[in-house]
């Protein structure tokens, strides 16, 4: 496109935002084609014809903005087009090494990423939470493990590249020397999936046990026994949920959990035969680190994979996850492609 007749009637930044549109949009109609791309570019071609009226230029202005935001919600819809991504999420948080503070540091991460929901528009919902100990920073209790289900369009897309390990560096709140401590606390994305269509459990293959359910301090919060643990007896793999007071629903969440787990179990077994057949080495899951939150003796977050970082953790701890999201999104789309 030729630009330079818009100069008269455009400021200098519409030109440019103008042009990162057109070329947005290029990169994205070589990725697919469809109805909403042709529009996109009809709006295009119709912004470019409309510039050329002066008493115009606010109108332009507003209908840039509005189409840059049609274009990059556009561009993610073709990124995140897995086999699931369109779907729900559930992450699984499991504090490791490092105590009471990695139990803290996975009370934090649960926090983060129920702001993160918050801010856009999913909803999240605790399906289970086993407590640690007690007496962290502003009252936090710490966390063993945790089950959060997350509603809503594309939250699976979004997230499931926050899996890994990730790794916190501070000044111990634990420590009477106010040491420097490290902790580490493994986050697991699954989709939420159908039950009887994806996986096959046999009721034979399952051990099935009900609790109270309990709350911090392992005191327990409801007189009957709604709790669920289900026992995978061929994999060994337990998952428990607590959330409702129903057992029939708790034992839903539990196999929506179970299920997922299993699905993921099953990719991993697939991916570990290719990377045999080409040669590569396989590491650990739990060393696999992928980003890293420093609050001492410097402030920064950084992910290792997609080198992107900022020197304001208390934002990304509060749920703004957004520049770390869209650039996991976008490396592992540029990556698939070749392979």
């Amino acid at each position: 496109m030729n630009f330079v007749h818009l100069r008269p009637f455009v400021s200098l930044g519409q030109l440019k935002n103008y042009l990162n549109a057109s070329l947005k949009l290029r990169t994205v109609f070589d990725a697919t084609k469809d109805k909403e791309i042709a529009e996109l570019k009809k709006e295009l071609t119709d912004l470019k014809e409309l510039s050329q009226e002066k008493e115009l230029e606010g109108e332009i202005e507003e209908k840039i903005k509005e189409l840059e935001k049609k274009i990059r919600e556009k561009e993610f819809s073709v990124f995140l087009s897995g086999k699931y991504d369109r779907g729900n999420a559930l992450i699984s948080i499991t504090s490791g090494a490092g105590g009471q503070d990695a139990q803290d540091w996975a009370t934090m991460l649960l926090r983060m990423y129920e702001r993160y929901c918050a801010f856009k528009g999913y909803k999240a919902k605790v399906l289970h939470q086993s407590f640690g100990e007690a007496g962290g920073p502003e009252g936090r209790i710490g966390t063993k493990s945790a089950i959060l289900e997350i509603r809503g369009k594309f939250a699976y897309g979004f997230l499931k590249k926050e899996n890994g390990v990730h790794r916190l560096v501070r000044i111990s709140p634990f420590s009477a020397k106010q040491l420097r401590h490290t902790s580490f606390t493994l986050v697991e994305v699954l989709p939420e999936l159908e039950t009887e269509k994806e996986i096959k459990i046999r009721p034979q293959d399952l051990k099935i046990d009900f609790y109270r359910s309990s709350g911090p301090g392992g005191q327990n919060v409801n007189k009957r026994e709604s709790a669920v643990r289900l026992t995978h007896l061929p994999t060994g793999i337990s998952v428990s949920c607590q959330s409702e007071r129903l057992q029939g629903l708790n034992r839903q969440s539990a196999m929506k959990i179970l299920t997922a787990k299993l699905y993921q179990l099953k990719e991993a077994g697939e991916k570990e035969k290719l990377r045999e057949i080409k040669g590569d080495k396989i590491s650990a899951s739990w060393g696999n680190q992928i980003r890293s939150y420093v609050l001492h003796p410097y402030k920064m977050v950084k992910d290792l994979r997609t080198k992107v970082e900022t020197s304001d953790p208390e934002r990304v701890l509060d749920g703004n996850l957004d520049k770390f999201v869209e650039a996991e999104i976008k490396l592992y789309d540029t990556i698939s492609k070749h392979y």
